[in-house]
């Protein structure tokens, strides 16, 4: 074999162990032609100084060549791709872990978090005309426009009363209508016995400094945060059904799902006087 030919197999070697593309190959094209005799030294600094260019390599890179087991010691597999060119796998893999970060399901949502309870504030008031124990008021919950709701509060507040008060509004709540007026959720109040075989009712009052249209939470419920469901979904789960009988107020006024505080960024929502009381 002759010493070009012995450079040429050195050359195809090197390429090899370097991992050239096929393509690659082909420009670099063996040992490069001369016109001027070159001793074997000079052909090859001159072939590796054209392999360099070739791969976009600076003069005198280490690189670590290719062993039987994988590309650079690792593996040879090529991921494989899916119509976007992104590996199928991987792509599921991530979108299972993604979705397992987005919350819990309904199925596993205490039920008290399922409610979408707000702080509101009564702008307008005024007596039903046909029923006279209802009140009808445009209460503020945050949402641009205020909301129309009913309630059967005249034996309990005057007109004056409930101006302008802040109040809790169960805004979840399909529309309802009460003697010709639509009402739009739900004023909470507390409740309790009298000696008589009455009822004390009283509304339930949010902590100082808290914000109109303030969500409300119960303190203390692991695994949230927890979103409200649509009204459908409230009446559909009968979710009230559910929780009212475990809203109630404590030994100190304080409104509780089971044991968790009703609670705004200020503190907890309280019934004035009621103690031990419902809510509803």
């Amino acid at each position: 074999m002759s010493a070009r030919s012995k450079l040429d197999a050195c050359i195809k070697g090197l390429e090899d162990s370097l991992g050239v593309p096929a393509a690659l190959k082909d420009s670099i094209g063996g040992v490069p032609s001369t016109t001027a005799p070159a001793t074997a030294l000079q052909l090859v600094d001159s072939t590796i100084a054209t392999l360099e260019a070739s791969l976009g390599l600076p003069p005198g890179a280490v690189l670590t060549p290719v062993d039987a087991k994988g590309i650079a010691g690792g593996d040879t597999k090529r991921p494989t791709k899916g119509k976007e060119g992104v590996n199928k796998g991987g792509r599921k893999k991530a979108g299972k872990a993604a979705a397992s970060n987005v919350g819990v399901s309904s199925a596993d949502q205490p039920d008290g978090t399922k409610v979408d309870l707000r702080v509101g504030q009564i702008t307008r008031v005024w007596t039903h005309e046909t029923a006279d124990k209802l009140y009808c008021e445009e209460i503020d919950v945050g949402e641009g426009a205020p909301r129309n709701i009913a309630s059967g509060l005249v034996p309990h507040y005057s007109l004056e009363e409930m101006k302008g008060r802040k109040v809790i509004v169960m805004c979840n709540l399909k529309p309802r209508n009460l003697k010709g007026f639509k009402s739009q959720g739900m004023v909470v109040c507390a409740v309790g016995a009298l000696g008589d075989g009455k009822e004390h009712v009283e509304l339930v009052v949010p902590p100082e400094g808290s914000a109109v249209g303030e969500r409300l939470s119960f303190e203390g419920l692991a695994g949230g945060p927890f979103e409200p469901v649509s009204a459908a979904q409230m009446e559909k789960k009968k979710v009230l059904d559910k929780i009212l009988p475990e809203l109630t107020t404590d030994v100190e006024g304080t409104v509780r799902w089971r044991d968790h505080a009703l609670v705004s960024s200020c503190g907890a929502c309280t019934a004035p006087t009621v103690r031990d009381g419902a809510v509803r």
